[in-house]
């Protein structure tokens, strides 16, 4: 394992690992750092992310782009995540050497079919289906100029897709991802989300309410927390906690007209796993199957009984330790039996079985690199 490195540039600065995208970077870098790589990293900064001193532990060097976030970039035929993740720096860092590159997502990959990178060996981790997430996105959106973007940015995603067919390896973040771009690439693998979970933390017994977390200002979150505040825990008496930061004016106000919903806001990642835990039941649809989403996994490692819909689990492999519900009546229903039951050492087991190998970052990792052709 010793004498092996790689360089990853990453769409953000993975530091702290408090959102899905960079929590599948951070722990990979790490994964990969506990096996012996030795990372070259690269972030491009925006949005009050700033340089990572922590990054340093894991890495051998880091280098920092800031990203080109004008408006102007919106009239370019390339799509906006990608055109403004471009650096000059960057290349110049890349050419110092001849070790493999991992551009994290299709929005790192505006360089991945530059004549001088030609010789390289070249990964693209994809962690959605970019231009069917962009369209869903467009679908919930309820602001005009937002909603005009996300159909843009799906369209133009959907074009510049093509780029991949200039990787060596493709690493699709799920099953159905990999499914899907093996139809129209090469070298597609799934290697699964990277997360911060090692071991089972879920407390036996019972809790006194359910969860649902997110980043309240995505639109496909926003959606999934309007519909249990109206369809599901309208006419229940079971307390939901809706966990995350910047809700929409949209989703306060539906809050306030349930005495049972209550919206937990700017608080902390630590606080969110708290709640997690103690949860009886952690609450997750989705209305977007592209991808594998974190918080499911963080829902199975360290909380009680979870209640999904298809489009969550659906080819995940985790279909066994959710209770599937694909409507609100069905949800309901689901929520107000199992907030009868205890949880028990039976239901740990079971994940233990299947999560403890199939979602082992170290097996991951290992999994990754024996996919890569090193110098």
């Amino acid at each position: 394992m010793k004498g092996k490195h790689i360089h990853i540039v990453s769409f953000d600065v993975p530091y702290p690992p408090s959102y899905g995208g960079v929590i599948d970077v951070y722990y990979k870098a790490l994964a990969l750092h506990n096996l012996g790589v030795k990372i070259i990293l690269h972030c491009f900064e925006y949005k009050g992310r700033p340089a990572a001193l922590e990054l340093l532990a894991i890495c051998e060097k880091v280098y920092y782009y800031p990203r080109k976030v004008s408006k102007g970039y919106l009239f370019s035929p390339k799509p906006y995540i990608v055109v403004t993740r471009t650096a000059e720096a960057l290349m110049v860092n890349l050419l110092k050497d001849n070790y493999p590159i991992l551009f994290e997502g299709l929005h790192c990959t505006y360089y991945l079919d530059d004549k001088r990178l030609k010789k390289r060996f070249k990964i693209v981790r994809t962690h959605n289906i970019e231009h069917d997430y962009y369209e869903n996105l467009a679908k919930v959106e309820k602001n005009m100029f937002k909603r005009f973007y996300f159909f843009s940015e799906a369209g133009k995603l959907r074009d510049f897709e093509k780029v991949l067919k200039h990787a060596d390896l493709i690493a699709a973040i799920s099953p159905n991802d990999a499914a899907n771009l093996a139809k129209r690439y090469k070298h597609v693998h799934n290697v699964t989300a990277f997360h911060p979970n090692d071991n089972l933390t879920a407390e036996q017994g019972k809790g006194n309410f359910a969860l649902y977390h997110g980043s309240l200002d995505v639109s496909e979150n926003n959606e999934a927390a309007l519909f249990l505040v109206e369809k599901v825990f309208n006419t229940i008496k079971v307390p939901l906690v809706i966990a995350g930061n910047k809700p929409s004016k949209e989703l306060r106000e539906a809050v306030a007209t349930h005495s049972n919903v209550k919206i937990a806001s700017d608080i902390t990642t630590e606080e969110i796993h708290r709640l997690i835990r103690t949860a009886h039941i952690n609450v997750l649809p989705t209305f977007q199957a592209t991808g594998i989403k974190l918080k499911l996994l963080a829902a199975l490692f360290n909380g009680r009984f979870c209640v999904a819909n298809t489009p969550m689990v659906e080819n995940t492999g985790l279909e066994q330790l959710c209770t599937v519900a694909d409507n609100a009546a069905d949800m309901r229903k689901a929520i107000e039996q199992l907030m009868k039951k205890d949880y028990n050492g039976v239901d740990t087991r079971l994940r233990e079985e299947k999560l403890l190998h199939a979602f082992s970052n170290s097996e991951n990792a290992k999994k990754l690199m024996g996919l890569i052709k090193w110098e």
